[in-house]
This record gives structure tokens, C-alpha cells and sequence, in this order.
């Protein structure tokens, strides 16, 4: 009966002081607040089914340290690999896919690691290993931290893929083969891998890559289409002549509207 009172008192001593936790697990980092604030669970019961219920490991719990260097790490993933051309984190990005910022509301890092590392239809597979995928989800989470409730939001709209695809377009008729694209009006379009993802391509977010990190626009577009290897000499893609209403339809469908949060930012 004695030995059993002490094997108990000090998981009776830290639930007493309101930290069911550290009957098993020794602090750290006390000064980001308590057991919860980084890695969920329910601080309150030594049960551990109940102690343990949407626990975040330790890997994916560096979202809440400040400065942490897998957040750090993470966030120039998202800005090396341009995925704001698709999704919004931390309050910025087009709305071409999941809003990253409300994913973690619903599912677990686990889960979002699992997205990553499998990736959804039309989504790229960048090839990120473990570590990174780690850091990408952290980075996922403190941006959604960042961003916490903002108010209302316009709904986004899913095109779900179904056997009457928009086929008579002309970007799956010319850029198609090549290319795929995630669009505001015809959802994906295209399904080749030889090009670059079009997605996003006039935004801010897409990556910078023309001469001296220059940005895409409509009229670059036109001269590209024209002959590409006026503006990159040893491009491989060949000219695309395109009549005066085929290239309004087709800059229509690589438009952009910039997603607006509530206080007016993009």
C-alpha cells in the first residue's frame, strides 16, 4: 500500500498543480507555456488514453517555438518551391487550393505529412525528403498560428475531376501536352510534366524565373508564345501562333484574382 502511494504521488503532485504531464515527462521550454500549448492532448487527466487524444510528437511540435530553425528551414521551403502560387499560408498565397492556414483545424501534422509526402492529383511531387517534409509541416502550422481567426472568408470553389473534362480549351489543346495548371474557372487543366506547373504564373507568388529574376506578364507571355527563344536562347519549347482570340482565352485562364483577408492584405 506504501509503495503503491509513491508510485502515484508524483502524478498526484503534478495534477495537483494543474500538469497531468509531468508525472511522466520532464519540462522544457517552460517558458512557451504549458505542455499543451505545443503538443495538444489534454493536460488535465493522467489517463493516457484521454492524457495522450491528438497528441503532436515532438518533431512536429517546433510550429510553436519562436525562431525554431525547423520553422525557419520550412518557411524557405514554401518560398523556394513557390507553393503560394496554389495554396495561402500565413496570410498569403493564391486560392487555387487547400487554404493551409485552416488545414490544421481539422487533421493532424501526421496527416499533413502524409499529404505532402503523397501528393494529390495535379499537386507536383517536389521529392522533399523526410526532415523536409517535417520542416514544411511546422512551418504550416506557425503560419496558421499567424494568421488565427481572421473572420469571414469567400468560400473556395473545388472542380472535382470528372469524365467530361474542359477539353476544347485552348490551353489543353496547346499547352496541355506539356504543361498542367490549377485554374480559377476550369479548375486542372493539362497533363504533361515535360514543362513547368502554369499555375499561378502572373502572381507574385510563382517562381521568379526570367533573366534577373524578372516576374511574368501578360505581354512577356505573348512575346514567349510567339518564339520562345527570343527571350531564353536555348529554350526547347517551339513557337505556339495563336490567333487574337485564343490568346485572350488563354490569359483568361492563367488569371489570378489576389486572395484578400479582411484587412485588405494580399
Amino acid at each position: 500500500m506504501i509503495l503503491a502511494c509513491l508510485l502515484l504521488f508524483p502524478a498526484a503532485e503534478a495534477f495537483a498543480g494543474g500538469v497531468a504531464c509531468l508525472g511522466c515527462h520532464k519540462p522544457h521550454y517552460t517558458g512557451s507555456g504549458s505542455c499543451t500549448g505545443c503538443h495538444r492532448g489534454d493536460e488535465r487527466s493522467d489517463r493516457l488514453a484521454i492524457a495522450h487524444r491528438d497528441l503532436i510528437r515532438a518533431r512536429f511540435s517546433w510550429y510553436a517555438v519562436a525562431g525554431s530553425q525547423p520553422v525557419r528551414r520550412g518557411e524557405k521551403l514554401l518560398a523556394g518551391f513557390a507553393c503560394r502560387r496554389c495554396h495561402t499560408t500565413a496570410v498569403k498565397g493564391n486560392r487555387l487550393a487547400s487554404n493551409l492556414d485552416r488545414v490544421p483545424v481539422g487533421t493532424t501534422p501526421q496527416k499533413i505529412f502524409d499529404a505532402i509526402k503523397s501528393p494529390a492529383l495535379f499537386m507536383p511531387d517536389f521529392c522533399f525528403d523526410d526532415r523536409q517534409i517535417t520542416d514544411l509541416v511546422n512551418a504550416i502550422m506557425a503560419g496558421a498560428g499567424k494568421a488565427g481567426r481572421r473572420g469571414a472568408e469567400i468560400p473556395q470553389v473545388v472542380h472535382f475531376e470528372d469524365m467530361q473534362r474542359h477539353t476544347d480549351n485552348i490551353f489543353e489543346k496547346q499547352c496541355g501536352p506539356c504543361h498542367k495548371i490549377l485554374t480559377e474557372a476550369c479548375g486542372a487543366l493539362g497533363k504533361g510534366n515535360a514543362g513547368p506547373n502554369l499555375s499561378g504564373l502572373f502572381s507574385g507568388h510563382y517562381p521568379a524565373t526570367l533573366k534577373n529574376n524578372g516576374r511574368w506578364t501578360t505581354d512577356i507571355l505573348k512575346k514567349w508564345v510567339e518564339n520562345p527563344r527570343r527571350i531564353r536562347g536555348n529554350s526547347q519549347m517551339r513557337p505556339v501562333p495563336l490567333k487574337k482570340d485564343e490568346l485572350a482565352q488563354l490569359l483568361a485562364i492563367l488569371a489570378v484574382k489576389p486572395g484578400i483577408n479582411r484587412r485588405g492584405e494580399q
